[in-house]
C-alpha cells in the first residue's frame, strides 16, 4: 500500500452567464503505484448537494459535509496524474476560502485509508493571499485616550498623569478582598506571566489597596488614584476584580507604549455595566477545544469583564460531556472517523479525532471561571440537531419510523422524538446530572432548527399530533415524509405539525427544569406555540434585533445576539481571500462595534433585555489561526457594547487600544 499523501486542489468558479458554478478538485498522485478502486473522501463546511451534477466522476454516500467521490469504473490514477472532479451543485455557494475541503483521504479496495493533503481553496481568478491571524491594531502615537481600557468605564476623572509603576503590590484586608486579589493575580499570570503586573513591595511595586464599601452595585468599582498608592472599592469581590482588570489595562498600556499612554497619578474612575449579560457562546460539538483551551479563553473574557459562557456541549456532530448514566454519548458520540459510527466531518481525517470533558474537568472549568466572576451554562441542544446523539441511543427513535427527512446542515433524522416517554427518561437523567456539574442553575436546551418534516413518519409522534390538534393536522404532516424541506435555509415551522410537537416537548422539559430550581435558555424558536413560562426562560435572538424586539414585546427575556454582527464566525468582509461564513452577512470589527443592539425598541422592550452575546460556531475554525482571526477583536467590541454606555463608545479610542487586548492563539497576520 503506498504511505505518501496525495495532494488535492481544490477551486471555486462563482456562476456567470456563460458558465454554472463549479467546484473543482483536482486528485494528483504523488506516490509511485497506480490506484484503483478508490474512493476519495472530502469534508469542510461546505456541502456537496446531494443532486449536484458532476463531471469525471460521481457521488456516493453524503452526510452533510461529509462526502464521498467515486472515479468512472475502471479508472486508474497513474503515478504523477491527475484526477479532476467539477461539481456543478452546492447546498449554498461559497464565499470564502474557508468553505472548501479542509480534509481528504483515500480508502483503497483492500480496505485502507490513505491520507490526502487538502491545500487550501482558491477561487478561480482570485489571486490575494489567503488571510490568517488577527489583523494588525497598531498603538498610535496620539490616541484619543491617554489610558487604555477596554470596555470603556462609566465615568473617568484624572488631573494628573504619569509613568507606570514597576508593577502593582496587592494590599487586601479580609476574606473578599483577598479572593479578588488572588484571582487577579492567577489572571495575569495565565495571560501576560513575563510582565510582573502583580509584583511584591520588595520588587518596588505601587501599594494597591483593596476594600469593601456598602452601596455599589454588584460589579460596580472605584478606583482612587494617588502618587504613592492607589485604592480600589467595590461591594463584591467581582467588583474589586474588575477594577483590577481596569487598572492592569491601564498599567499595560503605560508600560508597553509610555510615548502613547500614561498612568494616572491622581484622579478618579468610577463604574458599572451598562447591561447584566455579557456573554460568549462556544460551540465545542463541531470543532473540539480541550480544557487548557477552555480555561484560556476564560481568562480573555474576565480580561474583557464579560461574564457567562454559554458552552454549546452537544450537536449532531458530536456530544462533549461525560455523562455516567449513558456512557455511550462520549463512548460513541465524542469520536469521529473512517469506520466509526460518525464519520469525519469538518475538516477531519480518517483517523479517530475528537474528545469530550470529563466531569473533573468541567468542575476544575466551572470553579476557574467562577474566580473570575464568569458564570457557565450548558447547552444541550434538542429536540433537533441531535444526529450524535440518537446515534449514541437509538432507542431515542420510534422504531416504527419511516423515511427521512433532513435538517438545514443536510443531517437525516436527526430529532429526537417528543412522543416517547423514553425521550424524558433519558433527557431528565441528563439534566439532573448536568444541573450537579453547572451550579448557575441554568441550562440552555436549543430548540433551533427543527426541520419542517420532523416526525412525519414516526407513528407515535403523528398519534401524539392527532390528539393535540386533530386528523387534519397529523394528516397534513404525514404527507410530508420524504419531501426535502431544508436545503437552503432553516425552514419556517410556524403552524406545522413539527412546531406543535416541539412546542409540547419543550414545555414538558422546562417544567422540569423550573422543578429543580433552573432557569431554560432557548433560541428563538423556543418560542414557538408560546407555551414556554417566560417567568424561568430567555432567549437568545439570533436573526435580527426586530425578531428580538418582538419577542421583548411578548414578554420574553432577551438576549441579544443576532448573527449578521454577533456571530464571530461570519467574515470579516465579502472578500474571498477573508475565512469564515457569510449566510448571515459580514461584519467588519468597526461595524461590529457600531452595532446597536437594541435599536428602534421600545422602553418596554429594553426591560426585557438581558444583555448581548457574542456566539462563535467553530465550523471553519480547524484552522486555530482563523479563530483568532474571526474572534478578535471583535470579542472586545461586543464586549464594550455590554458594558459602556452607548454614547461613551468611540471606534477611534476603542481601535487604539484594541492591539493591547489578549487573543487565544497568538496568530496575527503576515
Amino acid at each position: 500500500m503506498p504511505t505518501s499523501a496525495l495532494v488535492l486542489e481544490t477551486s471555486w468558479a462563482p456562476a456567470a452567464d456563460d458558465r454554472a458554478l463549479a467546484y473543482t478538485l483536482k486528485l494528483t498522485n504523488t506516490t509511485k503505484t497506480p490506484l484503483s478502486n478508490f474512493h476519495l473522501y472530502v469534508s469542510g463546511p461546505g456541502r456537496i448537494d446531494p443532486g449536484a451534477e458532476i463531471d469525471g466522476g460521481s457521488l456516493g454516500t453524503r452526510l452533510s459535509n461529509f462526502s464521498e467521490l467515486l472515479p468512472p469504473e475502471g479508472f486508474v490514477l497513474e503515478p504523477g496524474a491527475t484526477w479532476t472532479v467539477s461539481v456543478h451543485g452546492l447546498s449554498w455557494a461559497f464565499q470564502h476560502w474557508t468553505d472548501g475541503a479542509r480534509g481528504a483521504y483515500l480508502v483503497l479496495a483492500d480496505g485502507g485509508t490513505l491520507p490526502v493533503r487538502a491545500g487550501q481553496t482558491l477561487m478561480v481568478g482570485g489571486n490575494a493571499p489567503l488571510k490568517r491571524g488577527v489583523a494588525p491594531y497598531p498603538v498610535p502615537a496620539n490616541p484619543p485616550a491617554s489610558i487604555s481600557v477596554i470596555p470603556w468605564p462609566q465615568h473617568v476623572a484624572l488631573s494628573s498623569r504619569g509613568a507606570a509603576p514597576i508593577g502593582l503590590t496587592l494590599v487586601a484586608e479580609g476574606a473578599e478582598p483577598a479572593a479578588a486579589a488572588d484571582a487577579f493575580t492567577r489572571l495575569v499570570n495565565d495571560l501576560f506571566a513575563v510582565e510582573g503586573i502583580v509584583r511584591p513591595a520588595s520588587e518596588g511595586g505601587l501599594p494597591v489597596h483593596l476594600w469593601l464599601k456598602d452601596g455599589l452595585a454588584e460589579e460596580a468599582y472605584e478606583i482612587a488614584f494617588k502618587a504613592d498608592a492607589i485604592s480600589v472599592a467595590a461591594s463584591t469581590r467581582t467588583g474589586l476584580f474588575y477594577g483590577l482588570v481596569t487598572l492592569g489595562q491601564i498599567w499595560r498600556g503605560a508600560r508597553q507604549f509610555p510615548e502613547s499612554y500614561s498612568f494616572p497619578v491622581e484622579g478618579t474612575i468610577t463604574d458599572a455595566p451598562a447591561m447584566g449579560w455579557r456573554g460568549l457562546h462556544l460551540d465545542v460539538a463541531r470543532q473540539f477545544y480541550g480544557e487548557a483551551e477552555i480555561r484560556k479563553l476564560m481568562s480573555i473574557l474576565a480580561w474583557n469583564k464579560m461574564n457567562r459562557f454559554h458552552w454549546h456541549l452537544s450537536d449532531d456532530e458530536s456530544w462533549r460531556v461525560e455523562i455516567d448514566a449513558y456512557p455511550a454519548l462520549t463512548e460513541i458520540g465524542a469520536w469521529r472517523g473512517h469506520g466509526l459510527p460518525l464519520p469525519p466531518l469538518l475538516g477531519s481525517g480518517p483517523e479517530r479525532t475528537g474528545g469530550f470533558y470529563t466531569k473533573a474537568a468541567v468542575r476544575g472549568i466551572v470553579a476557574h471561571a467562577k474566580d473570575f466572576g464568569i458564570e457557565i451554562l450548558p447547552e444541550i441542544d434538542i429536540p433537533g440537531h441531535c444526529f450524535a446523539m440518537l446515534t449514541a441511543i437509538p432507542e431515542l427513535r420510534d422504531p416504527a419510523e419511516q423515511g427521512s427527512y433532513y435538517s438545514v446542515q443536510g443531517f437525516p433524522d436527526n430529532c429526537i422524538n417528543p412522543a416517547r416517554e423514553k425521550t424524558y427518561e433519558v433527557l431528565e437523567t441528563i439534566f439532573k446530572e448536568l444541573i450537579d456539574l453547572f451550579p448557575f442553575k441554568t441550562i440552555h436546551v436549543g430548540a433551533d432548527e427543527v426541520p419542517l418534516g420532523a416526525w412525519s413518519g414516526s407513528p407515535e409522534a403523528l398519534a401524539k399530533l392527532r390528539e393535540l390538534s386533530g386528523d387534519e393536522m397529523a394528516e397534513a404532516h404525514a404527507r410530508r415524509l420524504n419531501v426535502i424541506t431544508n436545503t437552503h435555509g432553516a425552514d419556517a415551522i410556524d403552524g406545522s405539525g413539527a412546531a406543535v410537537l416541539q412546542s409540547v416537548f419543550l414545555e414538558r422539559v422546562q417544567k422540569f427544569l423550573a422543578s429543580r430550581g433552573c432557569v431554560t435558555g432557548g433560541w428563538e424558536e423556543a418560542a414557538h406555540g408560546n407555551v414556554i413560562d417566560k417567568a424561568t426562560t430567555y432567549l437568545c435572538g439570533w436573526r435580527d434585533t426586530k425578531v428580538s424586539a418582538a419577542l421583548a414585546g411578548e414578554g420574553y427575556s432577551m438576549v441579544v445576539c443576532p448573527g449578521q454582527a454577533y456571530y464571530l464566525d461570519m467574515s470579516n468582509s465579502p472578500d474571498w481571500d477573508e475565512p469564515g461564513a457569510s449566510w448571515a452577512g459580514w461584519s467588519a470589527p468597526e461595524m461590529t462595534y457600531a452595532f446597536d443592539p437594541v435599536a428602534g425598541w421600545s422602553d418596554a422592550q429594553k426591560e426585557k433585555l438581558r444583555g448581548v452575546q457574542a456566539c462563535i460556531w467553530s465550523e471553519a475554525m480547524m484552522d486555530r489561526a482563523v479563530f483568532d482571526r474571526l474572534v478578535f477583536p471583535r470579542l472586545s467590541a461586543i464586549a464594550e457594547t455590554g458594558w459602556t454606555a452607548h454614547d461613551r463608545k468611540s471606534w477611534p479610542r476603542f481601535k487604539a487600544a484594541a492591539g493591547l487586548m489578549p487573543i487565544l492563539y497568538g496568530f496575527r497576520e503576515e
